[in-house]
């Protein structure tokens, strides 16, 4: 014998968060990992390979490791890294479009946008 389903009803709210970066981490390796598969499957996950080898970092760990992050990306690739910097800067940008950064010396940096981009959640 079937039991009757209740179904109950509610309004939705938006969900808020207390803390967002955990957020951001995903949206900051999401990004990484857009940006990396551009480059073809095989050449994302030797790069992540060599990331976890050479520098310790796991592709999880990007966003808390970010200054290890562009100086892998800057000693392996030279100035193709600062190319690939500026890739995942512009995909961060699409979805925090109110974000605005302005270099301190007038010349942009990697560690230091995402550093000021994961900051501004703070309250």
């Amino acid at each position: 014998m079937e039991h009757p389903q209740t179904v109950i009803s509610s309004p939705c709210l938006p969900i808020l968060h207390s803390n967002p970066e955990p957020i951001f981490e995903e949206a900051m390796v999401q990004a990484v990992n857009d940006i990396l598969s551009a480059l073809g499957e095989s050449s994302k996950q030797a790069i992540y390979s060599h990331l976890k080898n050479r520098y310790g970092i796991d592709a999880d760990e990007i966003p808390s490791k970010i200054e290890v992050f562009a100086n892998a990306l800057e000693e392996t690739f030279g100035s193709v890294g600062k190319v690939i910097e500026i890739k995942i800067i512009e995909r961060l940008h699409t979805q925090y479009t109110d974000f605005r950064y302005t270099p301190q010396n007038g010349e942009l940096d990697f560690a230091e946008y995402i550093i000021n981009l994961r900051n501004s959640f703070d309250p």
